[in-house]
């Protein structure tokens, strides 16, 4: 069997294709494609055009699947007339219009939180939601690749571990919270019937010239089938899913609803298999994607400094701007050493976020009552040695890289009806360029 797995990061999208070769999965990529956001006037938006194009081009190259799966980021979505024509193009979550919607929202953030265990975060949907100009004129929202699976075949509906980070849905009963929904001012007609991952959302629409082939709710959530794509050995695992940024947490059985966990800011996303994603939003590598863009330069340009010198708060870096200046004000402002190079402020930001990585790690074990033996980290991160060896050092725990394209490998295995266990330890890569294996499965 082969499928097809479209994944979307922050920065890029790609389509590979899965097979199961001998117990383990081997992905290809046969296509990828820029991404990133648009600034027009004040308001920065996704090209989903761009990439419902970038898409259609991958599905080409990719030759003969038995499926096609696709899972993005969370929170952004599209809205839809009740032609079904898409209003606009949909708003990038780092965008400024839910700056202080927190503050004045008509529900207390402890209630929201006991009815969907999702962290406050100024950009989840439910905020967006508040300040949306187009709401009025709305027939249906759908979240990014529900809002894709729709282009591609014509039926509507809403993958629930996406639909679980909108802040909307009852986290408990894994389904839309429709009593919030009104009390907020929104019209639950809105929201599509959810589908759980593995479940057929229909075929490819014949205009595609493609074939009648299947469209499959994955773990839609890009985190939510990296967690999927975890090669653990035993359940007492916890996970990094790190890229633009780093999801620190472990999969549980039930949600942690408590007022401590509330007051940590974690959240409780659902999983595949009805499982619970305990997990923080820490700020990740965008910082280091951040200065990289600044200097105008590549990573594998510049060198690391060797010795430890200065940390930085990665929390206060979520959004643009100088980023160097930044973090060089900060350490200024904390009586720190100030990074005098580049390579100084590389290691300080790779010091940060394996000290974040600690801090949430040990908050997600204390508040869960769980403890785990080993940390796998997954995604872009899982490239960088020099990061994986300071967070097993920070976390005293050992780290296992791998796979970096983790929610590609997540979201074939949910095509292919099997899990990340039943898989090997290593998922095989066949990449266009570059080693992607060279640190696969590595214990740090």
């Amino acid at each position: 069997m082969r499928v097809a797995a479209v994944d979307l990061g922050a920065s890029s999208g790609r389509v590979m294709v899965g097979e199961l070769v001998d117990g383990s999965l081997e992905l290809t990529e046969v296509h990828r494609f820029w991404n990133g956001p648009v600034r027009v006037g004040d308001s920065l938006y996704w090209d989903i055009l761009a990439l419902y194009r970038g898409i259609l081009s991958g599905l080409r190259e990719a030759g003969p699947v038995d499926s096609i799966g696709i899972d993005s980021w969370a929170v952004d979505y599209g809205l839809l007339s009740s032609s079904g024509a898409l209003l606009g193009n949909p708003v990038h979550y780092r965008d400024s219009r839910t700056v202080g919607v927190t503050s004045s929202f008509p529900v207390p953030a402890e209630e929201l939180y006991s009815r969907t265990g999702v962290q406050v975060l100024p950009f989840n949907t439910i905020y967006q939601l508040a300040v949306e100009p187009l709401l009025a004129s709305a027939s249906q929202l759908l979240m990014i690749p529900d809002l894709l699976a729709f282009w591609l075949t014509g039926s509507m509906g809403a993958e629930v571990t996406n639909a679980s980070t909108t802040g909307l849905l009852d986290v408990r009963r894994r389904q839309w919270d429709v009593e919030l929904m009104r009390r907020v001012g929104l019209d639950p007609s809105l929201f599509g019937a959810l589908r759980e991952p593995g479940t057929r959302i229909g075929e490819l629409s014949p205009h595609l010239g493609l074939g009648p082939i299947p469209v499959v709710a994955v773990g839609s959530h890009d985190t939510a089938s990296a967690v999927v794509g975890v090669p653990a050995s035993s359940p007492r695992f916890a996970y990094i899913s790190c890229g633009t940024w780093s999801l620190v947490g472990l999969s549980l059985s039930s949600p942690v609803l408590s007022a401590a966990s509330r007051a940590a800011n974690f959240s409780n996303e659902l999983g595949v298999d009805g499982t619970v994603r305990y997990l923080r939003n820490v700020t990740g590598l965008w910082i280091l994607q951040e200065c990289l863009r600044s200097w105008d330069v590549s990573l594998s340009s510049l060198s690391f400094e060797k010795e430890f010198g200065s940390v930085v708060d990665v929390e206060e870096f979520s959004e643009p701007g100088d980023m160097p200046a930044r973090i060089a004000a900060a350490c200024a402002r904390t009586g720190q050493k100030i990074p005098s190079s580049r390579a100084e402020t590389v290691r300080c930001i790779l010091d940060s976020l394996a000290l974040a990585h600690r801090r949430a790690l040990r908050s997600a074990m204390e508040l869960s009552g769980v403890d785990v033996d080993v940390v796998h980290v997954v995604g872009g991160g899982a490239q960088n040695a020099l990061l994986c060896q300071l967070t097993a050092d920070a976390c005293g725990l050992p780290v296992v890289a791998g796979p970096v394209e983790g929610a590609a490998a997540g979201n074939a295995l949910v095509q292919l009806g099997v899990r990340g266990v039943a898989c090997g330890e290593v998922v095989r890569y066949s990449p266009r360029g570059g080693d992607w294996g060279a640190l696969e499965g590595r214990i740090f």
